[in-house]
């Protein structure tokens, strides 16, 4: 892979390569299921699963080393369209989707398919209103793009902003990511562990660009799929005699609501505290619940390093075709994400809610000593803290209730397989797959980003005249130097994955969404109007979400966010006057609420996108048209035949 031709010969025979890999994979798991029969520690099992896949991928980013700056940058424009959509599913099924989805769903029940709304539906506006003219376009980045379109650097410059901003966020959720599953499977801690999920990221992606992101993260989505799927699959079959999960969970829903209600009988949990999970708007309102909805397909269709992905199809139709693959590779995992946090629930319920304090099973105590399993609010360390947390309590009668117990949803999936008792090769695979998640997604965001410093800051802006080698040598720093201020922010643990997963997604809504569409579809859009909308909108929406993070008592004295109410029932979302008398303690209660309207700062887009709409239009109505060259210009990148727009030396 390594050469132009080797490449070439290596496309041709996609289908063998890949059909071998995965025949090889599931030798492997065989042969570790077998060894755990004879009786090989599970801890062994483990560090074998982490690195022998750490080891694949990254002797397939070796062996994808490239000097070329077109297969760096957007892989030779060669990738086949059902190959470019199993990399973009591995690309856009991060952790936030392979550790995160079910584990909020777990918690949030009903409201949290949101997400799963807000990202699948993402991918229509990706297939119609973005991707092909992108494509059609040539660029190599995002930025490229709108400085095409709206002239000048300037322009450029904002699209890099937002694009550092966004992916930066994104980035740190993986590498979070890759720290829990590196510190339960290895045994280290958590501050080590994301570094040592960094060197994995960085080897696939390093040396060969978007090609060898490419190729790694087809192989990828083989692990990550066949992971999600086996242990849902198995306990479809074992619970109901099904091993289809997707038809099976409703059964298992009504046994929830069974035992939700002797819960409340039994004492074991009451109705305050009891969220049932089929109730819609429990954890949120509706306008928050619809407002993320929106966010996320939003967003979806201005993610960096998403888009970057149909920059490496042949041709505009493959990019057409690719986003249909790509939808259909993701339905697999998300159709089965609500069955996954069912079955979860219900093993919980059924064999830990009611239970002794001192019969509570292991993995409560393994996840409880990395510290994303409470019991009577602390760390399930040990059998003793537990017991000495929870007699503390008045009326506490020694058996395990329903808010007794805390579990981060970031562990739902990993302990999956553990707390259904599957055997422990089961769990050693699932870790695989969340691993192949993070690292596909942070590959991706990584090359986004340096990508975006080494070709649009350096080759575009300060030198055009610098030679291939120095382009792309700049690009492998910068890149390094991105992991590791990313994996140092990781390891602050700043806020839990989906969060801050969601966050990315309100910066790239509001920052790229407007200048992307109306740059495509409306031709009277002006670089003035584009320049101000950008400034507007995205600027909105990240003072809205550091403030209502970060700064709650500023916003509630400062920027007049005092009518914390919910925008449709009237409720009071917080107490504004004890925010202010203690904002230390009310810090966690507030961060997600405070604001205007009661909007949670996951959705926080829903303020700077229209309001980037909004100043895009009206500034671009009150400045000159563009040029009849640029008129023209757009409606060749709407034309889907022809050749690419933008020719790009590539030496």
């Amino acid at each position: 892979m390594a050469t132009q031709s080797g490449s070439g010969d290596f496309v041709d025979n996609l289908g063998k390569v890949y059909g071998l890999y995965t025949g090889g994979f599931a030798a492997f798991v065989i042969l570790l299921a077998v060894l755990e029969q004879f009786g090989l520690p599970n801890q062994i099992i483990g560090y074998l699963f982490v690195f022998f896949t750490l080891a694949v991928y990254a002797g397939i980013g070796v062996l994808s080393r490239t000097m070329q700056v077109s297969e760096y940058y957007v892989a030779g424009r060669r990738v086949p369209a059902l190959y470019n959509g199993m990399a973009t599913a591995a690309d856009w099924m991060s952790g936030a989707s392979f550790v995160g989805m079910a584990g909020t769903l777990y918690l949030l029940g009903y409201d949290g398919l949101a997400f799963v709304l807000g990202w699948t539906g993402g991918y229509v506006l990706v297939a119609t209103l973005v991707a092909p003219y992108l494509r059609k376009f040539g660029a190599y980045t995002v930025p490229d793009f709108l400085s095409a379109r709206f002239g000048g650097n300037f322009a450029r410059f904002l699209g890099i902003i937002v694009l550092f901003c966004c992916s930066f966020t994104y980035v740190v959720a993986q590498i979070y990511a890759t720290g829990i599953i590196a510190s339960r499977f290895l045994g280290i801690s958590f501050e080590i562990a994301v570094f040592v999920g960094l060197l994995g990221i960085l080897l696939c992606s390093m040396l060969g660009g978007m090609r060898a992101v490419t190729w790694t993260q087809v192989a990828q989505y083989i692990v990550l799929i066949i992971a999600y799927l086996i242990p849902v699959v198995w306990l479809s079959a074992q619970r109901y005699g099904l091993p289809i999960p997707q038809f099976t969970y409703g059964q298992a829903l009504q046994e929830i609501n069974g035992l939700e209600q002797q819960m409340l009988q039994n004492g074991l949990a009451t109705v305050a505290g009891l969220k049932a999970h089929v109730e819609p708007f429990t954890n949120y309102t509706p306008l928050n619940f619809f407002g993320l909805i929106f966010c996320l397909m939003v967003g979806t269709a201005s993610l960096p390093h998403i888009l970057m992905r149909y920059f490496t199809t042949p041709s505009v139709r493959a990019a057409r075709k690719s986003v249909a693959w790509s939808l259909l590779f993701i339905f697999l995992l998300y159709f089965t994400a609500p069955a996954y946090a069912a079955f979860a629930k219900l093993e919980v319920y059924q064999n830990v809610i009611g239970a002794g304090l001192e019969t509570l099973p292991q993995w409560i105590y393994t996840y409880g000593k990395i510290g994303l399993v409470k019991v009577c609010g602390v760390d399930a360390s040990t059998v003793e803290a537990i017991t000495a947390a929870c007699g503390a309590l008045e009326g506490h009668g020694g058996v395990l209730r329903l808010s007794d117990l805390a579990i981060n949803a970031d562990t739902i999936v990993i302990a999956t397989p553990e707390i259904a008792g599957l055997p422990y090769v089961i769990a050693g695979l699932v870790a695989a797959g969340g691993l192949a998640a993070a690292l596909s997604t942070a590959d991706g965001l990584l090359l986004a980003i340096a990508n975006a410093l080494s070709h649009d800051i350096y080759y575009k802006m300060i030198d055009q005249n610098a030679p291939t080698h120095r382009r792309l040598l700049i690009a492998r720093i910068l890149l390094v130097i991105v992991a590791i201020a990313a994996a140092w922010v990781a390891s602050t643990r700043p806020a839990d994955i989906l969060a801050m997963v969601s966050w990315a997604f309100s910066l790239a809504a509001a920052g790229n969404f407007p200048a992307l569409v109306l740059g495509v579809w409306w031709k009277r859009t002006t670089s003035a109007g584009a320049v101000a909308g950008i400034i507007a909108g995205f600027g909105i929406t990240l003072l809205y979400l550091l403030v209502t993070r970060y700064y709650p008592v500023f916003g509630v004295e400062v920027l007049g966010m005092t009518s914390l109410t919910n925008a449709l029932t009237g409720a009071p979302v917080v107490d504004v006057a004890a925010a202010l008398a203690n904002p230390e303690t009310a810090f966690a209660a507030l961060h997600s609420k405070i604001g205007w309207f009661g909007v949670n700062n996951i959705s926080s887009a829903l303020f700077g996108l229209p309001v980037g709409f909004l100043v895009m239009i009206v500034v671009s109505l009150l400045t000159p048209a563009p040029s009849k060259e640029m008129q023209a210009f757009i409606d060749d990148v709407r034309r889907p035949r022809g050749p690419t727009v933008m020719q790009e030396k590539t030496a």
